[in-house]
């Protein structure tokens, strides 16, 4: 088992404030770094709609400086608001200062406010992402590339500079909907899983156990391909006063979430309307289910948890969401040092 971190650095302006934000996010990633967390995953936001990482990789380049061993990775670089020829010469680049680190992590996007700031019609998503990342791999892959596509045209060029990684840095993609799943399994994509979004764990394990029959179906490397799933963390040498805490802060958090996420609505179309229904109802039925969506407790009963996650899901790769809904720094802190010490070197044996 391999254990990460993940934000999409959501933001509450009424308890927080920016460069405090980014700083103590930076000190709480080297921390995590030097207790034995292996990946970071850290999201894409705009326009002050949930958190204040307008580019992934300008953050993770400071990372990079105050890490040594973790990998960044990025859940998700909204593929379709940008030009992948700049993603692709980004990641490069970062690819190299952090000595070959990084894992691209690509998504559709979901929040309304990100489509009024970019003008793209929800119903190109896809069709943009899955061109973005053939241009991606063409740039990272290819001396020189030539593209013909339906969204972008480039000549015959080359990007530098090139990534340390090869063939290339890993690919990962975003899955909510069970099209995503189907999808990363026929063409064999690593994979992103929040279960706590994405539905009772019941219908996610679906999911996730069709995406691995389609790969083996499609004679894919399965030793080679990864998933990771995504939880909240609260660890505490009180079980009672972990789970106060773990209530709070979701409860922000999906407060949060829960103003930028559109209600269904006849006008969507059918697989943003879906996502958009169930996600607004995990998003309200959260607190209340909190031990179970999540790992809270003392670090023995947070061991147990994570041991049934494992044996549930077939669990290899489990990142916490380290800081959610302007949670104290100095809890966080506490949590993943109890976490380190107490929890994680039970799955290193």
């Amino acid at each position: 088992m391999k254990f990460g971190l993940f934000t999409l650095f959501d933001f509450h302006p009424d308890r927080q404030e920016e460069s405090y934000y980014y700083t103590e996010t930076l000190n709480l990633l080297e921390l995590a770094d030097e207790l034995g967390f292996e990946r970071l995953w850290l999201g894409e936001e705009h326009f002050y709609s949930f958190g204040i990482c307008p580019r992934p990789s300008v953050y993770l380049s400071a990372v990079a400086q105050r890490t040594k061993k973790m990998r960044l990775g990025t859940a998700v670089t909204l593929l379709p608001f940008d030009n992948p020829l700049r993603v692709a010469e980004d990641y490069a680049m970062l690819d190299v200062i952090s000595g070959g680190r990084v894992d691209l992590g690509v998504g559709r996007g979901l929040i309304p406010k990100h489509f009024e700031g970019f003008p793209i019609p929800p119903d190109e998503t896809r069709a943009r992402m899955n061109e973005g990342i053939d241009v991606v791999l063409k740039a990272w892959t290819q001396e020189t590339f030539s593209h013909d596509g339906e969204f972008f045209n480039y000549p015959e060029l080359s990007v530098s500079p090139r990534p340390i990684q090869q063939p290339h840095p890993p690919l990962w993609v975003g899955t909510l909907s069970p099209e995503s799943f189907e999808r990363a399994g026929n063409l064999g994509q690593n994979i992103m899983v929040v279960p706590f979004l994405s539905g009772p764990f019941e219908h996610v394990k679906q999911q996730v156990d069709r995406y691995r029959s389609l790969l083996v179906l499609n004679k894919h490397d399965i030793n080679a391909i990864e998933d990771m799933f995504v939880f909240f963390l609260f660890v505490n040498e009180d079980h009672d006063a972990a789970l106060a805490e773990a209530r709070e802060v979701a409860a922000r958090y999906m407060a949060l979430l829960a103003q930028n996420i559109p209600p269904p609505s006849a006008d969507m179309p059918p697989e943003i309307r879906q996502q958009s229904e169930a996600l607004r109802n995990q998003l309200e039925s959260f607190v209340d289910n909190i031990e179970e969506r999540a790992v809270v407790g003392t670090p023995e009963r947070c061991r147990e948890r994570v041991a049934e996650l494992q044996d549930y899901f077939g669990v290899k790769n489990m990142s916490f969401y380290l800081h959610a809904g302007a949670r104290d720094f100095g809890d966080a802190r506490r949590s993943l040092e109890l976490f380190a010490s107490d929890v994680l070197p039970h799955f290193r044996k």
